[in-house]
């Protein structure tokens, strides 16, 4: 093989790797020096002249004349006698330069040259595409699908880099086919079997924020700042904004005219609600626009412990909790307290924190948290909705509604003060009875015991109370 042929197949593989021209003649360079060496034991006295541009390689080796018998060194020395059969007017000292041919190497080497060239090119190129996606993690890529599989699909980049997208870092409605242009940022860049592993997402926040820059241009220009992004993929996402100039509306930027501008990130989100948020360092106005559309009408903060009771109308409640719960959980993530809601009470309605005694605290604790925290707002849901809200078995459900439901159906003590003598009313209340029913889960003797009234007498007041159901 001559040096052209060498070059010529080295720059096809540098055309199709895309590797720029003095990284092609440094490799070049040390692949032939390294010959050398192995060859010469030394590279010191040889000179490696490649141009790219032509497909020239030339291999000099430089040699000192000396007297004849002195040679030392055949390498690095020639004697007078064979220098002159190159060139009759050289003399003692000067330096003879004679070009080293391929063949000169033998056929072995040459090929072992390809080898090591081609594999110096490769890693070369795997390094090249390490540090080119290292540099753009978290940034927007547009791809071709090339194939999906079940738990990945394998994207490829404009110069045909494999990139994969897992399926945990795909939204959940995606649904793309082979030849489908797809956008996603770069999540992470590793090295697995020696080879570059690009990893990109459609899930993570900053997929979310980049999207805001490439459609706002007062986002893209810094007069307008993302605070903060938290999002269930392909659900709900809040985004919490800020500005610097007070005559821009961060939010009515970020939605823009009718909403063109959130439409279109919307639309590549598969219908993912996106809630624009006004930032503000006052953390129970922030709260309350993190809750929105819901209109809370008293916030209780604990800045130890992180967390804010929000009471609201009853007719308010669903709206902060949201769909499944996420409009209270999107808003506790991006404030960073954790919210619970409450109802403003109604007269005749009752907490739920008053059965205590006959309804386990964990259960309350997580009725509570799916804003049912009075009987009403417990019996407004079926056993069906209640167990699925609150998670819990439909029949632990039912036994809470069947308790709820014979408290409400009760009767005060209050209504027998024409039947039953009001010390004995008021001796009840003070053992936590204020209620017929509550009043009739004792017999007469425990009544006894509790009160110090004579048991006799507490069997007529049972009666009394007794006939109000029958």
């Amino acid at each position: 093989m001559d040096n052209l042929n060498l070059v010529n197949t080295f720059a096809e593989f540098k055309e199709l790797k895309n590797i720029d021209k003095s990284t092609m003649i440094g490799v070049l360079e040390d692949v032939f020096r390294h010959l050398l060496i192995k060859t010469y034991e030394t590279d010191e006295n040889f000179d490696v002249i490649i141009n790219p541009e032509k497909g020239d390689l030339e291999i000099w080796r430089n040699r000192t004349i000396v007297e004849d018998g002195t040679v030392e060194n055949p390498n690095q020395q020639i004697s007078l006698t064979d220098a002159r059969k190159i060139d009759p007017t050289y003399e003692m000292g000067e330096e003879v330069a004679e070009e080293i041919k391929l063949a000169d190497f033998g056929r072995r080497a040459v090929l072992s040259l390809r080898q090591n060239l081609a594999s110096r090119i490769l890693d070369l190129e795997k390094a090249n595409l390490f540090n080119k996606y290292t540099e753009k993690v978290g940034e927007i890529i547009t791809g071709e699908v090339y194939q999906v599989w079940k738990k990945e699909i394998l994207v490829l980049d404009d110069e045909e880099n494999e990139l994969v997208l897992p399926k945990a870092e795909q939204i959940p409605n995606d649904f793309f086919r082979k030849g489908d242009s797809i956008k996603a940022i770069v999540s992470k860049v590793e090295m697995k079997n020696n080879n570059p592993y690009i990893v990109l997402s459609r899930t993570a926040p900053e997929f979310l924020e980049r999207l805001f820059e490439m459609e706002v241009p007062e986002i893209y220009d810094g007069l307008i700042t993302i605070k903060k992004i938290v999002r269930i993929p392909g659900e709900r996402a809040k985004v919490a904004v800020e500005s610097y100039d007070d005559r821009i509306d961060p939010v009515g930027a970020c939605v823009g005219m009718k909403g063109s501008r959130i439409y279109s990130i919307v639309k590549e989100l598969r219908n993912e609600n996106i809630d624009v948020v006004n930032y503000t360092t006052n953390t129970q106005l922030f709260i309350q626009r993190a809750l929105n559309p819901a209109k809370i009408s008293s916030i209780n903060l604990n800045e130890q412990t992180k967390t804010a009771a929000i009471y609201l109308k009853p007719e308010e409640v669903s709206l902060a909790i949201g769909k499944g719960g996420l409009n209270i959980r999107l808003a506790s993530m991006l404030t960073g307290y954790d919210i619970d809601v409450y109802r403003e009470l109604e007269e005749e309605d009752i907490a739920l924190d008053t059965f205590k005694d006959r309804i386990d605290g964990w259960i309350i604790d997580k009725l509570k948290s799916i804003g049912c925290d009075t009987v009403k707002s417990v019996l407004e849901l079926s056993v069906a909705e209640l167990a699925q809200r609150s998670d819990l078995e439909e029949e632990t459900a039912q036994e809470i509604i069947d308790i709820l439901k014979s408290e409400e159906e009760d009767v005060s003590l209050d209504e027998f003060k024409d039947e039953i003598d009001e010390a004995i009313i008021d001796k009840f209340k003070s053992i936590g009875r204020d209620t017929a029913k509550s009043v009739l889960e004792l017999s007469a003797e425990e009544l006894a015991k509790r009160t110090g009234i004579d048991a006799g007498t507490l069997q007529e007041v049972l009666n009394i109370l007794k006939s109000e159901f029958e």
